[in-house]
């Protein structure tokens, strides 16, 4: 297991869509001096780092997933000087910054994808995945045919604008296909090195990679893209050791082997995260019609793969997916987030989710967002123009805000002492004085049912027993009594050897 950086034991993240956080020039797009202007509000919720979305330069035909210069940022978030002096400033308050690394493909609109599709062969010839011929089309692949004088097919990935960087195939079956240490392979990877060498020398903290997993082809469970990390694991150890790196790959002990500190699960796949949050019926909502059990049977899968460490994050959400408050009330929300800021890893709050944002519904797609396009309206601040985010004209905005005139704004719930906002700042405040239920302590399930009840212990041995009751409906959990540290909801307590918890309520209890 890969020592991580003493920060990340007891961080928390919040989640930074730039285009969509705030806007300090009035153009209608967020930038990094909005960011700066707000670092305080987010010291104060209690998040001591920041997981950013992608920053670089991009034609954003997929929200800057689209890279068309990696050492660049996007001119509409500012210079590279204005996100030198983002570190800056967070470092001051002792707050680390995580850039979103995207290492699977480009734009093609970068300059390397350019020099790929020339018919002569060049440098950059062999950094993305060709076929031999213009009639070959890659096998279970999408591909761009017929765009240059080259002949082949290009592997593209997700969206036919985004050409698969070349990390070679764990087992090559076709005469096209490089495996990994072929000198192609091999220049693409040097490559990324130098793009993160680059940021890190200029005050980053590290990277959230996206699908991580993803990189070498055709890769029997794992294992040649498991070897490449372990590569960019060595070059950081002796370059950079505390930079910090969590994957997006959903399967924590193949990222963990590969040296990553953390793992990000993944809202789809077999993890069953959307049992909890954002299906028919979510366990989370008060109903109590929700299914908790195969989330934990999964979640222990990989917790026992990963030799019972704290390392695999759960996110309230994030901009791939619908807004917490289009399946949950604010009730509802006050229990889930009980749940994520008690639960082992770092917690991952995505920017709005503090306050209730809702999902904007029926917008039209705005960079490849589509369906996830109502989960990127910009932050609600206050109730001036345009909820205090930009100055510029409405129809200007980067993306529609909810226009719902009870739409939640920050300001609006700081003033209200029962408000979320004030629910998320508690927990997060107790999670950092407690380390039975830091990024670190174990976890043990007692029951998985309504409620669901859970263990943490620290390292030192102390623990906490957490209750989870979402339904109506009121619950007894048998223990012995222990020292309430804190009640979300409606109240519990303790009578004829075990504790009597109303219907939506959590219970953070202090084992003696």
């Amino acid at each position: 297991m890969t020592k991580q950086p003493e920060w990340l034991n007891t961080a928390v993240f919040y989640e930074i869509y730039p285009q969509s956080f705030m806007d300090s020039n009035g153009d209608g797009i967020g930038d990094f001096n909005g960011i700066i202007s707000k670092l305080d509000y987010i010291k104060e919720l209690g998040c001591t780092a920041i997981w950013m979305n992608p920053c670089f330069d991009s034609p954003f035909g997929d929200a800057g997933y689209d890279v068309s210069d990696y050492k660049k940022v996007a001119p509409r978030y500012g210079t590279n000087a204005d996100l030198k002096k983002l570190f800056k400033e967070a470092h001051k308050r002792n707050m680390h910054v995580l850039l979103d690394l995207v290492p699977g493909h480009t734009s093609v609109e970068h300059k390397w994808f350019k020099e790929s599709m020339k018919a002569q062969k060049n440098e950059f010839t062999d950094r993305y995945i060709w076929t031999d011929s213009i009639w070959k089309e890659p096998s279970g692949y999408g591909s761009l045919r017929g765009i240059s004088d080259r002949d082949g097919s290009c592997v593209v990935n997700f969206f036919s604008h985004q050409p698969a960087l070349n990390y070679g195939f764990y087992k090559p079956s076709e005469s096209w296909q490089q495996s990994f240490d072929d000198p192609g392979p091999q220049a693409t990877l040097e490559a990324m090195k130098d793009v993160m060498r680059f940021w890190l020398n200029l005050g980053a903290d590290g990277f959230r990679v996206d699908m991580a997993g993803s990189l070498v082809k055709n890769d029997e469970d794992g294992k040649g893209t498991i070897r490449l990390w372990k590569n960019v694991r060595a070059f950081l150890d002796k370059e950079f050791p505390s930079a910090a790196m969590v994957s997006e790959w959903g399967e924590p002990d193949k990222s963990l082997q590969g040296g990553f500190h953390m793992d990000f699960l993944l809202h789809f796949g077999p993890s069953h995260y959307n049992d909890l949050f954002r299906c028919r019926e979510p366990y989370f909502s008060s109903r109590g019609k929700g299914d908790v059990k195969e989330f934990v049977k999964k979640y222990l899968e990989n917790y026992e793969k990963s030799e019972r460490k704290g390392l695999i994050c759960i996110p309230s959400g994030n901009h791939d997916m619908d807004r917490l408050a289009r399946s949950l009330n604010p009730q509802e929300m006050k229990i889930a987030f009980a749940f994520l800021l008690t639960m082992p890893g770092a917690p991952f709050i995505y920017y709005g989710d503090e306050i209730g944002m809702r999902y904007v519904e029926g917008l039209v797609s705005k960079e490849g967002g589509y369906g996830r396009t109502g989960a990127r309206s910009p932050m609600q601040w206050d109730s001036s123009k345009n909820a205090g985010f930009s100055s510029a004209e409405k129809k200007k905005l980067y993306i529609p805000q909810d226009p719902a005139p009870d739409r939640p704004t920050v300001k609006q719930q700081m003033a209200d002492k029962s408000s979320l906002w004030h629910e998320v700042n508690a927990l997060i405040s107790l999670r950092m004085q407690t380390p039975a239920l830091q990024n670190l302590g174990e976890i043990d399930f007692i029951e998985t049912g309504y409620p669901l009840v859970y263990k943490r212990t620290a390292v030192d041995g102390k623990a906490c027993m957490v209750i989870i009751n979402p339904s109506q409906k009121k619950c007894e959990v048998k223990m012995k009594e222990g020292q309430v540290l804190h009640i979300t909801g409606k109240g519990a307590e303790y009578k004829n050897g075990c504790y009597k918890v109303e219907g939506g309520t959590a219970v953070i209890i202090n084992l003696a």
